[in-house]
């Protein structure tokens, strides 16, 4: 069936973190509690979620293709460049750190931020919302790390943006990642 209702173009994203373990909200239209941060501003086009599945196949003499595929492995990631500079947005870029005060205190107030270590990166959780109208479709995932260096463009007159690549994590006990939605057209009943 043909329903151009279900095409989406998004009038709004949100992304959310928050510590490893923090709960997340049980359905779409519930904000985010305490504990959770939204990164601010983000680019038009910079966010992405892509699922990478890996397969292994079987070739068999009797067939010029496979004749088995397989699935073996699954991964995800989170894109999306941060605009907004503050200190837990370049935590959560450089996959944790330490935030400090310069003592003895300077008027105004200077601050430190040091990388975390080799070892010490930390997980953490990521909500990421797109709204069209009154649809929302909120992803959750509990466990993501951020995977890769970062490479700050610093020109002078333009937009200095913070990459974050969050890649998920996942274990047997918890769902990697889930969306929940309020769109009609995921209903199982239909």
């Amino acid at each position: 069936m043909f329903d151009e209702n279900q095409i989406q173009v998004p009038s709004r994203t949100d992304v959310w973190l928050a510590p490893k373990g923090t709960a997340a909200p049980a359905d779409c239209t519930t904000a985010p509690a305490a504990g959770w941060f939204n990164v601010g501003y983000t680019p038009e086009d910079s966010l992405t979620f892509a699922t990478e599945p890996t397969f292994g196949e079987v070739k068999s003499a009797q067939s010029n293709y496979p004749t088995l595929r397989y699935q073996t492995g699954d991964s995800a990631t989170v894109s999306v460049d941060l605009q907004q500079w503050n200190g837990d947005n370049f935590k959560a870029v450089y996959g944790g750190g330490t935030l400090t005060e310069i003592t003895p205190a300077l008027t105004p107030p200077q601050y430190k931020f040091v990388p975390p270590k080799i070892g010490a990166r930390t997980e953490i959780a990521a909500i990421v919302q797109v709204t069209k109208g009154d649809l929302i479709y909120r992803t959750i995932v509990p466990r993501v790390f951020q995977m890769e260096g970062v490479s700050l463009q610093l020109h002078k007159g333009a937009e200095s943006r913070l990459p974050l690549k969050l890649g998920v994590l996942g274990t047997d006990a918890v769902d990697p990642w889930y969306t929940l939605t309020n769109d009609p057209a995921f209903d199982p009943g239909v």
